[in-house]
């Protein structure tokens, strides 16, 4: 899952159905459909504190469904990849935003900037008298 975390394929339940959609018999007899469903509170694989962090974001229960493909296997590697990016998106700690100033260089070139674009305008301006 992340470099930090793997889960075992034993903790996500997958459920199977009929797909919706075209296909004929194909569709109508076989279950091609695959629900995948990863209970956070039960792993053992996560600390609490990452079980918290993902109760937090995304909730109790991950679940990915996945009918793409018209094949099961296809369609459970999809669900199972789908409840992986759920996870890594939800352990994903944010850096807190460190506030910087621009350099003295940067405000010089903001300022020359300025005092051009001034000229421009006021040479634009009507003669006085």
């Amino acid at each position: 899952m992340t470099r930090s975390v793997s889960i075992p394929v034993s903790e996500i339940a997958l459920r199977f159905s009929r797909s919706s959609g075209p296909g004929g018999q194909h569709a109508q007899k076989s279950e091609t459909r695959v629900e995948a469903i990863f209970d956070v509170e039960a792993s053992g694989s996560l600390t609490e504190r990452q079980k918290q962090r993902v109760v937090r974001k995304a909730g109790a229960t991950l679940r990915a469904i996945a009918q793409d493909e018209r094949s099961q296997t296809r369609n459970r590697e999809l669900a199972i990849e789908r409840v992986a990016d759920a996870l890594r998106e939800a352990l994903h700690v944010e850096r807190p935003r460190r506030p910087t100033k621009p350099g003295r260089a940067a405000i010089e070139r903001r300022l020359e900037h300025k005092r051009r674009r001034s000229q421009t305008k006021r040479l634009r301006q009507p003669p006085r008298d």
